[in-house]
């Protein structure tokens, strides 16, 4: 299902293109501002494609209860993934980076904080992608 593949590939371009290349090119202020963004739009566009892609497959006539049920189990967790990162880590970590003034997190004392929030938002795109992955081979 292109809807699948296009939330799957979205996730997978912001991760694993996208924000490292920022973070390679522009000093961590800019690249924080842009990266965050686009993780902002990225959830966004999970919740869009979790709404649709759940009424499709509500409305497909040809999908049995099993297949069903794990297809909403599979978008079901990656918009939880999504909006854990965007509704709970993002948003603490922005508050870390703005007491962290003109000095940057890593000189802050919430650093730690910080990058265990970081760690564990990584973890959550990584299992986002995962779930993409086989939600684009069983949406098929």
């Amino acid at each position: 299902m292109l809807l699948a593949a296009l939330w799957a590939g979205s996730v997978w371009a912001v991760s694993y293109l996208a924000a490292p290349s920022a973070f390679t090119v522009l000093d961590s202020t800019q690249a924080g501002n842009v990266v965050g963004v686009m993780l902002t739009r990225s959830a966004w566009l999970a919740i869009a494609l979790a709404v649709v892609l759940g009424l499709i497959v509500a409305r497909a006539r040809d999908v049995d209860a099993r297949r069903r049920h794990w297809l909403f189990g599979l978008i079901g967790a990656m918009l939880a993934c999504s909006l854990v990162v965007y509704l709970g880590l993002q948003p603490m970590m922005a508050a870390i980076r703005e007491a962290a003034g003109a000095a940057g997190v890593r000189a802050s004392p919430q650093w730690g904080t910080f990058a265990a929030l970081h760690g564990v938002s990584q973890v959550l795109y990584l299992a986002e992608s995962i779930l993409g992955a086989i939600l684009v081979v069983k949406a098929r």
